[in-house]
């Protein structure tokens, strides 16, 4: 039977009970129990004046304590629980069974971006759309929000990606369930630090800000073992403000990338994290930065663009990210800086030698004789789609996500789109059963495949997307007037 992922990608706010039943702390209980009956509740949440949660009731709050200890003209704040679980209404409806489960609740209140109490989810209800091997995987993917329970969370990854593939998932799908789970873990995190240094004294942020993730994280293709490609979008501040705004910045980013690291995410060996100032910025500075990248054909700066431009916001409102992203969609389509980022892409060629066949690495080392499934399969696959995704202001961030919008538009005939998301489904599927056999042996997760892991016909699947790939990249070529300058 095919696991059902929907307990994993749905989102606490589609699976919440309304009206919830609420109530004074100074309300009697006899009062309480008459708004649970008369609104045939199991529950009622306790407000204050401001209304914050100061407890919950429940129907064995009512049996265990109002029926025989308690008259009914106590006020009901002797008879709550106290304090209250809660969970947020934009979180993963996998993370609100799990919390249920660890904490042996039935219920648990669901809270806006506000804080309001907007409902219940109930923990029978949530369970009907999960299946019994999903709840095992929902186990072990939730923990209590330390760094050591997130630790155990991302962990706990490979194992679910080995029966998610097992389980004939398609590839494309783990991945962005993987990176779903990062971006949650990076959201978690960013929490907690925030938390703990408001508990030293260090204060809110001075101004709103984002988190951004980028690279393969950013468009929903994370491996099982990325390493922090991550930054912060700030909103425009007084200049007489630098010194206190950006030292508050420089203080959070040191401390996040350090619990980024503790959880299980290694810092990037090219510093592409938020404690580098090129990746910590002003909306208007990005802005401006953007501008002079655009305009320069440098190899670093294409780099760069090249693991920016599939940023996404993990953190934050999403209105700095939205401004940044329409900036690129705008300004980035013109053809000199269009030419200049193919020439970098047409380095990593597809793993295509003589005759056809496919080409492996020769450089002496672990990976030699092997197919490099990244360098010469996935890489060369998501930048020709990426280039012609900005050629046609394509906003979409994922790989099959761009192959369908440039399908829709015209850019992409029907045969080459399905050899391009074919491909990508293929050589995504190739790379992560590699990775969990590596993982499993106790190697380290490379991106070589040995030919003799493949069967025939993968190896002839391979070969006829890598001679598609070759044409696109051709046209893609011309289009540019690559050879023209």
């Amino acid at each position: 039977m095919l696991l059902q992922l929907s307990g994993f990608v749905k989102r606490v706010s589609g699976h919440i009970s309304r009206p919830v039943v609420s109530v004074r702390p100074e309300t009697s209980c006899a009062e309480a129990i008459h708004e649970m009956s008369r609104a045939r509740a199991s529950h009622a949440l306790v407000l204050a004046q401001d209304g914050q949660i100061l407890g919950i009731v429940t129907e064995q709050d009512v049996v265990r304590r109002m029926t025989f200890q308690l008259d009914g003209r106590t006020a009901v704040s002797r008879a709550m629980s106290s304090p209250v679980s809660v969970i947020r209404e934009h979180e993963f409806l996998y993370r609100a069974i799990g919390k249920m489960r660890r904490l042996g609740l039935k219920h648990l209140p669901v809270l806006d971006a506000a804080g309001a109490p907007v409902g219940m989810i109930e923990l029978a209800s949530a369970l009907s759309i999960a299946a019994a091997q999903t709840i095992d995987q929902i186990d072990r993917l939730t923990h209590e929000n330390s760094l050591e329970g997130m630790r155990q969370t991302k962990a706990a990854q490979a194992l679910l990606a080995r029966e998610l593939l097992q389980d004939a998932i398609p590839a494309p799908e783990i991945l962005a369930l993987i990176s779903e789970i990062n971006a949650d873990l990076h959201r978690r995190v960013v929490e907690l630090v925030l938390k703990q240094g408001k508990e030293k004294g260090l204060g809110e942020p001075p101004v709103p800000f984002e988190l951004i993730i980028m690279g393969s994280g950013g468009r929903w293709e994370s491996s099982l073992h990325p390493d922090q490609d991550n930054g912060l979008i700030i909103g425009d501040y007084p200049d007489s403000d630098h010194t206190r705004i950006d030292g508050w910045f420089i203080e959070f980013s040191e401390r996040l990338v350090a619990a980024m690291e503790t959880v299980g995410f290694p810092r990037c060996k090219g510093h592409v994290m938020a404690t580098n100032p090129t990746w910590r910025k002003q909306i208007s500075e990005w802005c401006t930065q953007l501008g002079l990248w655009l305009g320069k054909s440098s190899g670093l700066v294409l780099r760069l663009c090249d693991i920016f431009f599939d940023f996404r916001c993990v953190y934050g409102q999403g209105e700095l990210s939205k401004q940044l992203r329409n900036y690129i969609t705008q300004h980035a389509p013109n053809l000199f800086f269009l030419r200049e980022m193919y020439r970098l892409d047409e380095i990593h060629g597809p793993a295509l030698g003589l005759f056809g066949r496919l080409k492996t690495d020769p450089i002496e080392g672990p990976g030699q004789g092997k197919v490099n499934l990244k360098l010469a399969g996935s890489l060369p696959l998501v930048g020709a789609v990426r280039i012609l995704s900005l050629k046609e202001r394509v906003s979409e961030l994922s790989t099959l996500g761009r192959i369908r919008a440039l399908r829709q538009r015209g850019a992409l005939d029907d045969d080459e789109a399905d050899y391009l998301s074919g491909g990508f489904n293929h050589i995504t599927r190739l790379l992560l059963r590699q990775q969990l056999s590596d993982f499993e042996s106790n190697r380290p997760l490379g991106n070589h495949v040995p030919l003799e892991a493949m069967t025939r016909r993968e190896r002839d699947m391979l070969v006829a997307v890598f001679h598609a790939l070759r044409r696109i990249r051709a046209r893609i070529r011309s289009e540019l007037g690559v050879e023209m300058f």
